[in-house]
């Protein structure tokens, strides 16, 4: 007997957990056999608002786990810093929390690292994205002021580490709190080359989303934007199922189903283009699971918008929207140098709204 397409009427907000619920009766009442997939149609949504991205700053040195372009999952892995290790016979001479401050200028050629106290105070203005200029204060005790005209692209505490060694020379180690080991990094420990200070530190996603990956002087940077997904049908699931009392039992019991789409109290099958129709909205050309259909890429700006480029070589300029290519994650702004307007090709990660 062939399985046909029904649908499940449910309370909204419920249908994954109640597709879930029907999947484990069906395998503990040993239906499987009579029973097809099980559907909560969903559109995706790329949110590539640079707002909207969660960004990550690795060492050039660290382990990529993730690829350009790829989707990750909450919790997904997406790089790996090395561990850091003894390099010389030694005594640890001195722990003490530190600030790392990167900055760049806006052509993206020059970059400086200060590295400073904690005990200084840090200004509460250096933060990741803040512009700043040369001669502002970075810290609000000791001589340290920014040396050039940026961006702030990280900021990051450290633990820092010195050794010395029996020549009287010093190592110096910077180590991530997460992973900065306290056995061996002890003031006054002897320690030797080999020996751990900071174990090998992973990187998770904080949201599902796709990646985009930059290699940039110094350093990786990973940007993940969000994946959005919307119900299709809220308050409804889709089942393919041979329907007879025992399967409709099954179905109909289960907690939080309200009943079957019926007319006349008869279950209403779908038709075999509704359904077809249906499938391949959700992206899907055969009974095929699927999470969720071709991602959709959400962008944030219309044509003749004015926006700001914020980063590269025309970082600052006002310019005007004039193309848009979701699928190549570019648009054509105009902008004016020299008087003369000039067409720029740019990732949609390099504009932001003039709020």
């Amino acid at each position: 007997m062939r399985k046909r397409w029904f649908i499940i009427q449910t309370y909204s907000g419920l249908e994954n957990s109640i597709k879930e619920a029907i999947q484990i009766k069906i395998e503990s009442f040993g239906f499987s056999h009579m029973f097809g997939k099980i559907l909560v149609p969903e559109e995706t949504k790329l949110d590539r608002t640079n707002v909207a991205a969660e960004k990550y700053i690795v060492p050039a040195n660290a382990k990529l786990l993730v690829k350009d372009n790829q989707d990750v999952a909450k919790g997904d892995p997406v790089a790996e810093e090395v561990e850091i290790k003894v390099k010389n016979d030694g005594t640890v001479a001195e722990i003490k929390n530190y600030r790392v401050i990167f900055i760049e200028t806006a052509d993206r050629r020059y970059t400086k690292t200060y590295y400073i106290p904690e005990s200084a105070k840090i200004e509460t203005g250096i933060k990741t994205g803040a512009r700043i200029r040369q001669g502002m204060p970075l810290a609000k005790q000791g001589e340290y002021f920014c040396e050039l005209d940026g961006k702030i692209v990280y900021t990051q505490k450290m633990k820092r580490i010195v050794v010395e060694k029996e020549n009287g020379d010093e190592d110096v180690y910077l180590v991530h709190p997460d992973s900065y080991d306290s056995r061996t990094a002890k003031k006054g420990n002897l320690v030797k080359r080999g020996q751990l200070f900071g174990e090998t530190r992973k990187i998770f996603s904080k949201t599902e989303g796709r990646v985009e990956i930059s290699d940039l002087p110094g350093r990786k940077e990973i940007k993940i934007f969000k994946i959005i997904r919307t119900r299709l049908y809220p308050g409804y699931v889709f089942i393919e199922m041979i329907m007879n009392e025992e399967t409709w039992n099954v179905v109909k019991n289960t907690p939080n189903v309200v009943n079957f789409v019926s007319v006349g109290g008869q279950p209403v099958q779908l038709k075999e283009k509704e359904i077809k129709a249906l499938l391949r909205l959700v992206g899907i050309e055969e009974y095929e699971e699927h999470s969720g259909g071709p991602v959709k890429i959400e962008v944030d700006f219309d044509i003749g918008e004015v926006v700001r480029i914020n980063t590269g070589p025309f970082e600052d300029f006002i310019g005007k929207v004039t193309g848009l290519d979701p699928e190549r994650q570019e648009l054509k702004v105009v902008v004016s140098i020299f008087g003369r307007e000039t067409p720029v090709i740019l990732s949609l990660s390099e504009v932001e709204k003039i709020v």
